[in-house]
């Protein structure tokens, strides 16, 4: 074989790993679902609180203060992907159904937590606090992470890293906004995607 046949082969081969069945077709591609933070702009979100959240990067990110940043929309059953990393300190969470954006807690809306450190590392990241505990306690640190989050009607469910670590029903509350939660550390939101169901 030819060395110009051979690179040329190799080329095709690649082209086709790249190009082809393989590749990853961009998720706002997928029929239904819509960005509400791509790295451009915040313009689907609210600030709720004294947390520095900004763009930096095509990121969201946010290390001083507290506080959420509150989708301007409100949803009830859907399917969330989300791409987040945050440092050892951090104390984040993705909340869902927040009935009232200007009071935001554990009791008024589901955290779906990302804190590695918490005390009682069930309800840590991966957990519900209050609702449901980890089935699985993985640490998020220092690396990207993603969180698949489906909320229909009282069923919940929670997919860290490809791995559930909450599936339950609870049924307190039923629609409401979604916030992006600064409370600590560095927290950095590059992709936030989401579908009605």
């Amino acid at each position: 074989m030819s060395k110009r046949y051979f690179i040329l082969c190799l080329t095709v081969l690649v082209s086709a790993f790249t190009f082809g069945g393989c590749a990853v077709v961009p998720a706002t591609s997928e029929p239904g679902w819509k960005m509400l933070f791509d790295g451009t702009n915040l313009n689907q979100w609210d600030l709720f609180g004294n947390a520095n959240w900004r763009l930096q990067d095509g990121m969201a990110v946010a290390e001083v203060g507290g506080g959420h940043l509150v989708s301007k929309s409100t949803y009830t059953d859907f399917q969330i992907k989300a791409e987040f990393w945050v440092d050892q300190e951090a104390n984040s969470g993705i909340f869902i159904r927040c009935e009232n954006p200007k009071i935001i807690t554990g009791k008024s809306c589901y955290e779906v937590n990302i804190y590695d450190t918490r005390p009682d590392p069930a309800y840590g990241t991966g957990g519900i606090p209050d609702v449901a505990k980890a089935s699985t306690v993985i640490k998020t640190a220092n690396h990207w992470n993603t969180y698949e989050i489906t909320a229909q009607g009282s069923h919940l469910i929670v997919v860290l890293n490809g791995v559930k670590t909450v599936d339950v029903n609870d049924s307190q509350h039923a629609k409401g906004h979604i916030t992006l939660q600064y409370g600590g550390g560095v927290v950095k939101f590059r992709k936030l995607m989401i579908r009605s169901l």
